[in-house]
């Protein structure tokens, strides 16, 4: 059974450019996911196509209007048990843990819709009625809620089954439990040698055994140069299942 992935928008050919293309488009082609697109002013309050005004109480800025939102993810979804993710700076924010257990939600029930934000935000009755997961991709603000939307829908669609020609390589990736929660390191490609950079002799030794322990090695080496954050906590201690913020 493919996953129905339902995006709601301002902004729909944005988003369909990008899920037509690479990993995304072929996964889609070959049945494993459907893609949907919701415009959120298909469903705006009046004639002129108005989906959002000035907040209560003063300030800058533009909110969404409850209305055309909520009716649209309502369209959207199939029932209450669909997954609906709201794209907002006070989410969440997005690591492997959240990834992989967000696609074993979207898998459970068939479908996921992601609603992106814009403007100052959405008004706080979507959040009260709708109750959706809140998701960060970083602790900046964007203008709006799509290119968060398209990271969560990447990072979903290349863990389902048979989306990689090769299942190892999002298993192997960083942040992955193959490499303890820490990151890659080099990979070497042809020519064996470029502008006097060679190759290390270990990668084209065929010894299997070696390669794979010089891949942890830098690895593990990498992972304390760059992110000693991660280094310190090997293995991250795993997701609360039981609750978080934006559930």
């Amino acid at each position: 059974m493919s996953l129905a992935i339902k995006v709601v928008t301002l902004f729909p050919e944005m988003i369909r450019e990008v899920l037509s293309t690479s990993i995304l488009g072929r996964a889609e082609r070959q049945g494993q996911v459907t893609y949907e697109v919701l415009d959120i002013r298909d469903r705006a309050v009046d004639r002129h196509g108005t989906v959002d005004d000035a907040p209560y109480g003063g300030g800058a800025g533009m909110v969404l209007m409850a209305p055309p939102v909520v009716e649209t993810v309502e369209a959207a979804r199939s029932g209450d048990a669909t997954p609906v993710l709201l794209m907002s700076a006070q989410g969440e924010r997005l690591d492997e843990d959240l990834v992989l257990e967000l696609a074993a939600q979207a898998a459970a029930a068939g479908e996921l819709v992601l609603v992106c934000g814009h403007y100052k935000g959405v008004d706080q009755r979507v959040l009260d009625l709708l109750r959706p997961r809140e998701v960060s991709i970083g602790d900046y603000v964007l203008t709006g809620g799509e290119l968060p939307a398209l990271v969560v829908i990447d990072a979903l669609v290349r863990r389902l089954p048979g989306v990689l020609g090769n299942s190892e390589s999002a298993e192997n990736d960083s942040f992955t439990a193959a490499l303890d929660g820490g990151l890659e390191g080099p990979w070497y490609t042809r020519p064996p040698e470029y502008r006097g950079l060679a190759v290390p002799e270990i990668l084209i030794s065929g010894h299997h055994a070696n390669i794979e322990r010089w891949r942890a090695e830098r690895s593990r080496e990498r992972t304390r140069e760059r992110r000693p954050d991660l280094a310190a906590g090997r293995r991250r201690p795993p997701r609360d299942r039981d609750g978080g913020a934006g559930e």
